[in-house]
């Protein structure tokens, strides 16, 4: 007969993730939000794709597409010129993001809430 295991000192943790949609699409996650953080750092597509382990083309469809779905532009690309271009996040894009950060934060209080309250 096999011994009952001993119980283990591992914790639980519930776990979940926040997108934001708009007209029914994907418009912010995780992972997109953080592409804008890595643009606004970089001040590049390229770059920002490169530290976060994707193509270029990935990334610039994920921009594409939360620009389209934006009110406004969150992602601007200006190319050539003596500097040789660049893309900037703008002001909303910001905003997105710490809205975005803001309320992930929440969302994780508000799980660790719902774990203590159950006793797991």
């Amino acid at each position: 007969m096999t011994p009952p295991r001993k119980a283990s000192a591992s914790t639980y943790a519930v776990m979940g993730s926040i997108w934001i949609v708009r007209d029914g699409q994907a418009f912010l996650g995780r992972g997109r939000v953080a592409l804008l953080e890595e643009i606004d750092s970089t001040g590049s597509i390229s770059e920002a794709a490169r530290h976060m382990g994707m193509s270029y083309k990935k990334a610039w469809r994920l921009v594409e597409a939360m620009n389209t779905l934006a009110a406004v532009p969150l992602v601007i690309r200006t190319s050539g010129g003596s500097g040789g271009g660049g893309t900037t996040l703008t002001d909303k894009g910001r905003q997105l993001v710490h809205s975005f950060r803001s309320i992930e934060s929440e969302y994780r209080v508000f799980l660790d809430d719902v774990l203590l309250r159950n006793k797991l």
